[in-house]
């Protein structure tokens, strides 16, 4: 199943420019996703992170890569209106910069999920090599138990 950005938008609370997932090509929900974040030298980041060099930053890279785990534990429909919390991030690792012109695919797998805390392991590619990894610690709450 893919979703495209008006479905993504449906299921995550980010806006421009902190949305940061542009489509889902594949999701089993509370399970897995596979999802795409095309990077453009439009987006604002590049103004400063490095003028005359553009590289992304690390943590949108993290942000983009927790995003589509955040769309596989909110698909379902008892987790619509929720908003994924991060709890914490271990064993973060970049492999290589990413820049303008390149397409991060992240792969988000639920690791496991107690109650309304989880863990999800993230690998980000571009051109089918690793750029990243992560594990993130989250937490789903509804607005009104913030």
């Amino acid at each position: 199943m893919e979703l495209g950005i008006e479905e993504i938008m449906k299921i995550l609370p980010h806006r421009a420019p902190m949305l940061l997932v542009d489509r889902i090509i594949e999701i089993d929900p509370f399970k897995s996703a596979t999802g795409i974040k095309n990077i453009t030298m439009n987006e604002p980041q590049f103004n400063g992170h490095f003028p005359g060099h553009p590289i992304m930053p690390g943590v949108l890279i993290l942000e983009a890569m927790a995003q589509v785990g955040g769309v596989a534990m909110l698909y379902p429909e008892e987790n619509r209106g929720k908003i994924a919390m991060f709890g914490g991030m271990e064993n973060i690792k970049f492999k290589r910069p990413v820049v303008p012109g390149d397409q991060l695919v992240t792969k988000a797998h639920v690791v496991r999920v107690r109650g309304e805390f989880g863990l999800l392991h993230c690998d980000g590619y571009v051109d089918d090599q690793l750029v990243a990894s992560a594990d993130f610690k989250f937490a789903m709450k509804r607005e009104s138990e913030m």
